[in-house]
């Protein structure tokens, strides 16, 4: 057999559409945060030296994401095993946007024990 480079494939429709829609749902639930420039460069690097690749319609062969969005989007992460892309911290987008709840008789449970400990 000759050692010809394998062009990468596509995942079928169906494989496409359930791994975007599990990354988007994650990216949602968090608040929709995105990566720093310097890392979404790091990202982009590392998708363009991998076998993976799809070049001409820059697409990842193993998800089939197109790369230039999904290494934006911080809560993803590289399909490849191991990750070729460097471990990015994840914020809890929560901590920044809401309010934490406050501990003391405006809780229902510290009222509940309130009442019995008087």
């Amino acid at each position: 057999m000759s050692e010809e480079k394998k062009k990468p494939t596509l995942p079928s429709m169906f494989e496409m559409a359930r791994n975007f829609a599990g990354d988007l749902a994650s990216y949602i639930a968090k608040g929709a945060p995105n990566v720093t420039h310097p890392a979404y460069v790091r990202r982009l690097t590392a998708c363009d030296a991998c076998p993976h690749l799809i070049k001409d319609k820059m697409r990842c062969g193993k998800c089939g994401c197109l790369v230039e969005h999904k290494a934006k989007w911080q809560t993803t992460t590289c399909p490849d095993t191991p990750s070729r892309w460097p471990a990015e911290i994840i914020k809890d987008y929560d901590k920044k946007r809401k309010r934490t709840p406050k501990i003391g008789n405006e809780t229902p449970d510290a009222n509940k024990q309130g009442k019995g400990d008087s």
